[in-house]
């Protein structure tokens, strides 16, 4: 039977959660064509929520629940030395983030830099959760995650448009022009809007939160209930958050208050099969391939970030009609798209892409490399 941790006191489970996040979000991060993707490999246009909604707030509940065996070592409490950790990997993740956005920086009009995205909303919810759960007792985390949640949805309610849950009627936009200028906001959507913004970071921070309270469960009940403590909140959550939706819809793009306990929950149950399969029963021949992400998640990540930038940005090729396409464009074409047509070459695209970060980390995991971000 495989032992309930590895080096450094890590959570075997933990780490193949996290790893399963991080492939897949280089999985979904890296179709060979945007006009080419799998349903399930998608966003949702809005509301609602596809497989690919789930990994990010996944990635978070893990941050939470690692969270509780790192600052283990600083008794859990907010003091100088934890203040410091928070604050230093806060400004690092929120600065790599950045400089992948402006990357290659000599090619970039920095008045029209956007300012958020993925790794600026992991480095603030990190951030502010952690300041959360060391300086208030625990008893009272889940009342003022609790609270939190509700105090969003007032203010998504009563501070948007005829129809706050829409796209163009939801407060986040006007609140974060407000505050970062519409020129360093995202434009995916048709209109100046950032799924990753300021206004809706705030219920990202409960994702947090929850992760860390689960994680305490984790690290203080007896092992061969957690599975089921697991379960039994899951369940609740996602029921919760479904029952919450008649009236604040499930959306990623605003970090819905029923979003946040419907993907928590699920994340819950996912971490108590994992649990139950890995350190209970023993089955872990299988999890190494997730341990290499998971043990150094927020590295690789940001590496093939700053891959898909070079590959897109940086290298153009003379494709076979003579017009210069980027890397990427001509690698698709010439070679995924012969071997699987457009739609399947997409997606063997996004999976030589997770193959190449998993040698990547592969190397760095025999070596013992654990690159701290």
């Amino acid at each position: 039977m495989q032992n309930q941790t590895i080096s450094n006191n890590r959570y075997l489970s933990l780490d193949v959660l996290r790893g399963m996040t991080v492939a897949l979000m280089i999985l979904v991060n890296n179709p060979g064509s945007w006009a080419h993707i799998y349903a399930p490999l998608e966003h949702a246009a809005w509301q609602g929520c596809t497989p690919t909604d789930l990994v990010f707030p996944f990635f978070l509940f893990v941050v939470g629940a690692s969270m509780f065996f790192s600052f283990s070592k600083y008794g859990n409490k907010l003091n100088k030395l934890s203040l410091i950790k928070i604050g230093r990997r806060t400004l690092l993740i929120f600065a790599i983030g950045l400089f992948l956005n402006s990357f290659p920086q000599w090619s970039q009009d920095f008045p029209k830099l956007r300012i958020m995205g993925v790794l600026q909303r992991i480095a603030l919810a990190y951030g502010f959760a952690a300041v959360i759960v060391l300086s208030v007792p625990r008893k009272y985390l889940p009342w003022l995650g609790g609270a939190i949640l509700l105090v969003y949805w007032g203010l998504v309610a009563y501070a948007g448009g005829t129809d706050p849950y829409s796209l163009a009627g939801n407060p986040a936009s006007p609140f974060d022009t407000a505050l970062l200028g519409v020129s360093h906001l995202y434009k995916g959507f048709g209109i100046p809007f950032d799924p990753e913004g300021i206004f809706s970071t705030l219920p990202a921070i409960v994702t947090v939160i929850i992760g860390y309270l689960v994680g305490s469960v984790i690290k203080e009940s007896q092992k061969t209930k957690v599975p089921l403590k697991l379960v039994v909140f899951g369940v609740a959550a996602v029921t919760a958050g479904l029952l919450w939706s008649l009236w604040f819809p499930i959306c990623k793009a605003i970090w819905s208050s029923s979003y946040v306990l419907y993907t928590a929950g699920w994340a819950s149950i996912l971490l108590a099969l994992l649990i139950w399969l890995i350190d209970l029963k023993g089955y872990s021949g299988w999890t190494s391939f997730f341990v290499v992400f998971g043990v150094n998640p927020l590295f690789i990540f940001a590496f093939s970030g700053l891959w898909a930038r070079i590959l897109g940005r940086m290298i153009h090729v003379t494709a076979a009609d003579g017009k210069i396409v980027s890397g990427s464009t001509w690698l698709y074409n010439s070679v995924f798209v012969p071997i699987g047509g457009d739609l399947n070459g997409s997606l063997l695209f996004a999976i030589s892409h997770v193959i190449l970060f998993w040698l990547l980390g592969y190397v760095l995991y025999k070596k013992k490399i654990f690159i701290k971000v």
